[in-house]
C-alpha cells in the first residue's frame, strides 16, 4: 500500500471551468457527469462510471493521518530498508533482468532506482492497495483541499473506462487513488502505461514488465538523465558552512570536492551541479544531490520518502550503510507545529502547520537561524523553539 501521498502531483493543465468542490456528494456528482459529458466523455459512459461511486470517510481519515511523514530520515529510512528489503531487491532485478535491460536502453533508468520505488509503493506487488479507486478519486476531488490535482484524475479515470481498461466497482488501490505495482495515478497511466510484456495490453496490477516500463517512461518524461548519479553520500569538513547547505544551493561536484567534502563511495561527479543535503543537521548523515535528484520530486513531494527513495537505490547498487553519526534531537510532531506556528508569526511561508518539516519549514528554520547565531543546518531543536 502507497503510504506516501502523492505519487506524482502532476503538472495539470487548468481545466476550462474552475473545480470545484464540497457541497451534497450527490450534487457533486452530478456536477462531474456534466463536466464530463461537456469534455465530451459520452453520457452514458459518465453516468455508468459515477453510478456506484460512495464518499469514503476512510479515505479522508488516511489524507489527514499521514504520521509516517513526521519520521525523521534515519528512523524512516531504517524503517522502510531492511536486509530482507535488499535481497529481493537484487532478485527481482536478476528475475526482471531482460525487462531492466531494456527500460535502460530505452529510457535510460537505473533499475536500481525502479526496484527502490517498486519496494516502497508495494512490497514488490504483493500489496498494493484495497480502497476502491474510483471512490477514492472522487472523495478526494469533492473535498476542499487539493480538488485541482484530484478532479482531473476523475476524469482520466472515466477515459481509461471508456477503453476498457478500468472497472469503477472492482479497480481497487492505495487511499490516493493510485493503482498497480508501481502505484500511479489514472493520469499517469493514460500517459505512460506501457505494455511490457506484449500481451497486447496495459495492466499495472498484474504485469510487472508493464509497470515498470510504463513507470521507467513516465520518470523519462519527468526530465531522468541517461547515466547521471542522483545521490552519494559525503563526508563534510569541520569548520563547514551550513549556509552552503539545502537544495536552494548549487555548486559543481568540483566546487564542491574544494569545499573539502568528499564522497564515502567512489568520486564525486566533477562537472555535475548538486547540493548538498543533511536531513538532520550537521551531525548527521550529509549527500550530495545532483539533478536527477530533483525528478524525485515529481514522484512524490515527501523530501524524507524521496531522500530514502533515492539512497535505497544506491544501497541496491552496492552502496554501504550511511554514517548517521550523532543527530541532535529534533522536535516531536506537537512541537514541531508549534515551531510551524512560530515561524508563521514572524512572516515566513511554510504551509500548512501539519508537524512535516519540509521545505519551505526548512528555509524559515535556516534564516532564523542565521539570525540567532546558531549553525544554519536546518535542522530544528528544541533549543531553537525555545528561542523563538
Amino acid at each position: 500500500m502507497r503510504l506516501f501521498c502523492l505519487a506524482a502531483f502532476l503538472s495539470i493543465a487548468p481545466l476550462s471551468v474552475a473545480a470545484a468542490c464540497g457541497g451534497t456528494f450527490s450534487d457533486f456528482k452530478n456536477g462531474l457527469r456534466d463536466e464530463a459529458i461537456a469534455q465530451g466523455i459520452a453520457p452514458e459512459t459518465a453516468q455508468a462510471f459515477l453510478r456506484g461511486i460512495r464518499q469514503d470517510p476512510a479515505v479522508l481519515r488516511a489524507d489527514k493521518a499521514q504520521g509516517v511523514f513526521q519520521r525523521p530520515f534515519v528512523d524512516f529510512s531504517r524503517r522502510l530498508i531492511s536486509a530482507d528489503r535488499l535481497r529481493r531487491g537484487k532478485s527481482q532485478g536478476q528475475k526482471f533482468d531482460p525487462v531492466f535491460d531494456r527500460i535502460e536502453q530505452e529510457y535510460g533508468i537505473n533499475r536500481s532506482v525502479l526496484l527502490a520505488f517498486w519496494a516502497f509503493e508495494t512490497d514488490f506487488g504483493t500489496f498494493q492497495g484495497d480502497f476502491n479507486t474510483a471512490s477514492a478519486l472522487v472523495t478526494l476531488a469533492h473535498d476542499c483541499r487539493r480538488p485541482d490535482l484530484f478532479r482531473p484524475q476523475v476524469f482520466a479515470a472515466m477515459e481509461l473506462f471508456a477503453r476498457d481498461e478500468f472497472d469503477p466497482a472492482r479497480t481497487t488501490g492505495a487511499w490516493a487513488g493510485e493503482i498497480g505495482m508501481v502505484q500511479m495515478l489514472p493520469r499517469d497511466i493514460l500517459e505512460n502505461g506501457t505494455d511490457g510484456d506484449g500481451d497486447g495490453k496495459v495492466s499495472l496490477t498484474t504485469s510487472a514488465p508493464d509497470a515498470l516500463m510504463s513507470a521507467a517512461k513516465m520518470l523519462h518524461g519527468f526530465g531522468w538523465q541517461a547515466g547521471q548519479p542522483w545521490i552519494a553520500e559525503v563526508t563534510v569538513p569541520e569548520g563547514f558552512d551550513w549556509s552552503l547547505s539545502g537544495l536552494e544551493t548549487t555548486k559543481t561536484g568540483a566546487e564542491w570536492a574544494a569545499e573539502g567534502v568528499s564522497a564515502r563511495n567512489g568520486n564525486i561527479a566533477a562537472d555535475l551541479p548538486a547540493s548538498l543535503i543533511v536531513p538532520q543537521g550537521r551531525n548527521g548523515p550529509a549527500f550530495l544531490t545532483y539533478p536527477n535528484f530533483r525528478v524525485y520530486f515529481d514522484w512524490n513531494q515527501s523530501f524524507t520518502y524521496v531522500l530514502t527513495a533515492a539512497y535505497f537505490a544506491t544501497r541496491l547498487e552496492g552502496a554501504q550503510i550511511y554514517n548517521a553519526g550523532n543527530p541532535d534531537i529534533g522536535l516531536t510532531s506537537n512541537q514541531m507545529k508549534q515551531l510551524q506556528t512560530r515561524l508563521r508569526a514572524r512572516g515566513h511561508e511554510v504551509g500548512e502547520v501539519d508537524g512535516i518539516l519540509g521545505a519551505g519549514t526548512r528555509a524559515a528554520v535556516r534564516i532564523e537561524q542565521t539570525r540567532l547565531g546558531i549553525p544554519p543546518d536546518a535542522w530544528p531543536t528544541p533549543g531553537l523553539l525555545d528561542q523563538l
